[in-house]
């Protein structure tokens, strides 16, 4: 692995995005001593909202990784904008993966592993955490995937 997280993103091919602003009334990261609480991330990419429809039909497990990773590069960008260096991060230490999928779908932890893959090539074993995904009947602006994290930091 590279030396530094930032490195790392780049061997990836990852730009940190400007975070998005909050569309309601919360803040996107609160700090409590060494503990980064994430509000949940959407798929915000370069040109907007992206994945809008329910996995299991609009989208596939494939398609639905992809959102689920765009959702983690979300969660470094807003770590970033809390904490301005991402060196600081000690631990992802939980994420929590909404999936907006039909009734009969069953697959949402292969969906949310887009976000956990993403997070162990980033961080390393660092990167390993705890975790739930789980179906809902519908997510934010109509969206496939939402995830928030629990992030300890230095």
């Amino acid at each position: 692995m590279s030396d530094t997280i930032e490195a790392r993103l780049a061997s990836l091919g990852v730009t940190l995005p400007t975070p998005a602003a909050p569309q309601a009334n919360y803040v996107p990261v609160v700090r409590t001593g060494n503990l980064l609480f994430v509000s949940g991330q959407i798929p915000v990419g370069p040109n907007g909202i992206e994945f809008v429809g329910k996995v299991g039909q609009e989208f596939g497990i494939e398609e639905g990784r992809a959102c689920a990773r765009l959702c983690g590069i979300n969660i470094i960008a807003q770590t970033k904008a809390a904490i301005g260096d991402l060196e600081k991060v000690v631990r992802i230490v939980k994420l929590v993966g909404m999936v907006n999928s039909t009734p009969d779908f069953t697959d949402q932890p292969k969906v949310i592993n887009g976000c956990s893959d993403f997070l162990v090539d980033v961080f390393g074993d660092k990167g390993r955490h705890a975790r739930s995904a789980v179906s809902v009947a519908s997510l934010p602006f109509g969206v496939a995937v939402e995830i928030e994290a629990v992030i300890e930091v230095a």
